[in-house]
């Protein structure tokens, strides 16, 4: 039998489809900058086709309730019965940056639970399109931490979280910051899974984000 060398080139080309709820800040002033981008991503339970799902917390929750930010806010929904894709989030970006006016130096990711996952897989796919990252009650995740050393990162997590132990943020954000990683981490210590609700009420975490510029 012989045993020939051989090669394959070939592309692939995948169809992506995504429901997102979007927001736009108020028509900004004559010569004001492009405003920056926070895409968020929900939980396993807000899966599906019913976007009014996404608004039952996170940034949806509150543009709902009547708060103001000045970001662009974006919040895909994911298919039932999968996790984040993360080949179709970057299509979503790539759509979005097309279409809108937005600051590509400010561009910020932020999920919990399962957009916890997401927001880690994201930003290890494409480190050099974030000026920063929050995953909130995330997964451990399998990175390459020496990515993540010039993304500023707030990692947070319920000391009794039950579901996704906060072990697996606390792996996390040892293994980056041994790293070089610039990881900034909340425990809420009597918090449950539902870390979420602390983490984006308040101006605190929006605060934060709009500190920071992509090196």
């Amino acid at each position: 039998m012989k045993k020939i060398k051989q090669h394959l080139t070939t592309k692939i080309t995948k169809q992506v489809e995504l429901n997102y709820l979007l927001y736009l800040p108020e028509k900004p002033e004559a010569n004001a900058s492009a405003p920056p981008l926070l895409l968020f991503l929900h939980g396993v339970g807000e899966r599906g086709n019913d976007l009014s799902l996404l608004k039952k917390q996170g940034p949806p929750l509150r543009i709902e309730t009547g708060a103001e930010f000045p970001f662009v806010v974006a919040a895909p929904q994911c298919p039932t019965d999968t996790w984040w894709q993360i080949d179709s989030l970057i299509a979503l970006l790539d759509h979005l940056l097309e279409q809108h006016d937005i600051d590509q130096s400010r561009i910020y990711v932020t999920g919990l639970s399962m957009g916890g996952y997401g927001t880690w897989a994201l930003a290890d796919a494409c480190p050099n399109r974030f000026a920063a990252i929050a995953p909130v009650c995330g997964p451990f995740t399998f990175i390459n931490p020496l990515r993540f050393q010039n993304i500023p990162i707030w990692c947070f997590h319920g000391a009794m979280d039950d579901v996704v132990p906060v072990s697996d943020s606390v792996k996390m954000v040892k293994w980056l910051r041994e790293n070089g990683a610039n990881v900034r981490f909340t425990v809420y210590p009597d918090a449950e899974h539902d870390s979420w609700t602390q983490t984006y009420e308040g101006t605190k975490l929006y605060d934060w984000f709009l500190m920071h510029h992509k090196r």
